[in-house]
């Protein structure tokens, strides 16, 4: 073991500047050779500030080099790397007076988050020293709050401290007495710039005046916790002992090299009782539905499903539609009065969620939705009881088992930003799906959509199809599903943001970042989002902030999807274009993996949404196309509406469905074999499809085909006309 010298640059009373194993001491390889630490005066009360200071420390500092074999040991700066998966650090171990180590015990959260992440704690109930400009203010300081694009803009992925601020700090106020018993961190989210805190102190007060610090259990000095090693992996640190304050302060000890003294955080924290009454009474978290609110992993959510299977059979199946790639299966919960089968003219429904593994929340809420509905069902709520007698409702609650088992085993608020989005193969599913945007409007360039190639179901290419073709099998899964079920409408649940985004998700202008790309049903669609983003609580609420660098509430909460980002390959553009479903996506919270305390906020949150997006598949015509003569159902007849260049199809029984905001159309059925037939249909604001049923009636050509294939003879008439038109002909 390395033997350490202490240089006292002033005073030099016997302090604990927590230096621990030098292999692995946070002051002493990740930080300059001479670095320097603020140094409280020790003693066995609160400390109290010295003047014009409020961080609680006194004018008093040392200088510290490692010294080995004589030799000043000079810190190199730290090697950009990749971030690493999520760690649980403990508090810096300690050599006590008596040269016994002070050991913390296992690390395990025991309280919730305070509410930084999921925007809980306001902007104003965090404070700092100082700030290098705005979008580096204390706001900013929030766990896996993630940046612009822009270097030094308004919304920058951290709070940063001026750089000749000697002692930074950042500040929350709980607002309400607080068990506060850990610490996570993160660096600095940035595209240009590397800055992390490697070590810092945390301090307490009640009245953000007289401060105390997190002691270490034998020595009885102030603790110095180790931090971060690159900008993204988050860093648990438990306290010592828990302590009970008002305001909680992370100090700064040590940061990158070369780089400032930047954070993002998160506060461990449970509410105490105030039997007094001293403080505003704390909102509760919480619905009064009795549901199962926490998370799942993959076993506990095959029990729950078969929990609601076994309440309601009737109502309920429960089928897969493929394996993930480590071989988990697929679960839909299916939901109808007739599950297991498509009814003539009732439409089928799909919510997915998952598609992105660490984006949990979405699959909770459809765990919910299905006890929700099933206990209302028993209940005989009309609502629910109309949408499951006039709807076939399917809930794929995890499109990606595999990588959520990954999130789940690292925990809601140590999982960071991204690990787990991707399956098991590292494949983004929301990338995966075929391009069909690129073949279409190559089409309409050339002047071939519709009559030569069809502006709807756009048939898969064949570089997709191939064996080596980098296709996930979740990916195949849900392709399957879709060309199996006649789908009308969904809604992709993801999450990091609250905002509804609608197609086209690519951007029609090659290589283009952002662009607005809208679809012929850019009025279907925008009524779909503004109907979810109108009756979602969050989304609603006048008061909240921005999640990161969009204020997406300036557009009532819903966005085209290329004019956001553009994503080629996904969900949404390949279902409006290879079915008849229209899809958005609805980004659900700001927190993609939210602590399960706030799961009962969330559902209300999301409950009445979920139920009312249900409900605009009844929005627009429906009907059913049959065979004049025989009045059996015609499969495949293409319904169109004049005005609008997409067409959709009639499902194996002849019905179809057109969502349609309100207004006057002239709509038009065609099949191969049969006449065309146009008839006007009006959708009024009135709840309910408007029935547009179509009688389509055999060509002379295709009456002959039907009737030489069956081996009779032709009839007289037939035969009559048929030389009619041969004679026209000639």
């Amino acid at each position: 073991m390395w033997g350490l010298l202490l240089a006292l640059a002033t005073f030099a009373p016997a302090v604990d500047v927590g230096l621990g194993a030098p292999s692995t001491s946070v002051l002493g390889l990740a930080s300059p050779a001479t670095t320097k630490v603020p140094v409280p005066t020790p003693h066995s009360s609160p400390a109290q500030p010295s003047a014009g200071k409020e961080n609680g420390t006194s004018e008093q500092h040392v200088r510290i080099r490692v010294i080995k074999k004589k030799k000043i040991v000079m810190k190199k700066r730290k090697k950009l790397t990749r971030p690493t998966p999520p760690v649980t650090a403990r508090p810096s171990v300690t050599t006590s007076p008596s040269g016994t180590l002070d050991l913390p015990e296992k690390q395990e959260p025991d309280c919730p988050p305070l509410g930084l992440e999921s925007l809980r704690v306001s902007d104003n109930q965090l404070d700092a020293s100082s700030s290098q400009s705005f979008g580096l203010g204390p706001h900013r300081g929030r766990l896996n709050i993630q940046s612009g694009l822009e270097d030094g803009d308004l919304f920058d992925g951290a709070w940063c401290a001026e750089q000749q601020d000697a002692e930074p700090w950042l500040q929350v106020d709980a607002r309400h007495p607080t068990r506060f018993s850990g610490i996570i961190t993160q660096g600095r989210n940035s595209i240009w710039r590397y800055d992390w805190v490697t070590s810092y102190k945390v301090q307490f007060s009640n009245d953000s005046r007289t401060w105390w610090g997190s002691k270490n259990r034998s020595s009885g000095m102030d603790a110095v916790f180790p931090a971060n090693s690159d900008p993204e992996t988050p860093v648990l640190n438990l306290l010592p002992e828990p302590q009970v304050a008002r305001f909680i302060r992370l100090l700064p000890q040590t940061w990158l090299q070369g780089g400032a003294s930047c954070l993002r955080a998160e506060i461990l924290a449970c509410p105490v009782s105030d039997p007094n009454g001293l403080f505003p009474e704390v909102p509760m978290l919480g619905s009064s539905d009795s549901l199962d609110f926490r998370h799942h992993d993959y076993k506990a959510m095959r029990k729950l499903m078969k929990q609601v299977n076994e309440q309601c059979p009737n109502i309920t199946r429960i089928y897969s539609i493929g394996k993930s790639h480590q071989g988990l299966k697929l679960y839909v919960m299916e939901m109808s009065d007739q599950p297991g089968e498509h009814e003539l003219g009732e439409p089928e429904v799909r919510y997915v969620a998952g598609m992105h593994g660490n984006e949990a929340l979405g699959r909770e809420l459809l765990l919910l939705l299905m006890q929700f509905l099933c206990h209302e069902f028993l209940r005989g709520d009309p609502r629910v009881t109309r949408l499951l007698t006039e709807t076939r409702i399917h809930l794929l609650p995890s499109m990606n088992p595999d990588g959520y088992e990954t999130a789940f085993r690292r925990g809601s608020e140590l999982v960071g930003w991204a690990e787990g989005r991707w399956n098991h193969q590292g494949i983004d599913l929301n990338h995966n799906f075929a391009d069909l945007n690129t073949p279409l409007w190559e089409a309409e360039d050339e002047g071939l959509v519709p009559d030569t190639v069809p502006n709807h179901h756009l048939p898969l290419p064949t570089y997709y199809t191939l064996p080596n073709a980098t296709v996930a099998p979740e990916t195949w899964a849900v392709i399957k599903w879709m060309q199996r079920i006649p789908f009308v409408l969904s809604a992709n649940l993801h999450g990091g943001e609250l905002v509804v985004s609608y197609p086209f998700d690519m951007t029609r202008t090659p290589w283009a970042a952002r662009e607005l790309t809208p679809t012929p049903d850019e009025a279907v669609f925008r009524w779909l989002s503004t109907v979810y983003a109108g009756t979602n609580r969050a989304m609603q609420d006048p008061d909240r902030r921005p999640c990161h660098s969009q204020d997406f509430s300036l557009y009532g909460s819903i966005i085209n999807g290329a004019d956001w980002h553009t994503v080629p390959g996904s969900m949404n553009d390949f279902s409006y274009l290879h079915t008849n479903c229209f899809e958005v996506t609805v980004e659900l919270s700001c927190d993609k993996f939210p602590h399960e305390n706030e799961l009962p906020q969330e559902w209300e949150n999301n409950k009445d949404a979920l139920l009312t997006y249900l409900e605009q598949v009844r929005m627009g015509i429906a009907g059913v196309v049959r065979d004049k003569d025989t009045e059996l159902g015609i499969a495949d007849a293409v319904i169109s509406v004049d005005g609008i260049n997409h067409d959709v199809t009639t499902a194996w029984g002849g019905d179809y469905w057109r969502l349609l905001t309100p207004g006057d159309y002239m709509v038009t059925a065609s099949a191969e074999g049969y006449h065309t037939v146009t008839r006007s249909c009006r959708v009024t604001f009135e709840e309910g499809p408007v029935p547009c049923n179509f009688r389509l009636t055999k060509t002379p050509k295709q009456r002959l085909r039907e009737l030489l294939a069956a081996g009779a003879k032709v009839p007289p008439d037939l035969r009559r006309r048929l030389e009619r038109l041969r004679g026209q002909k000639n």
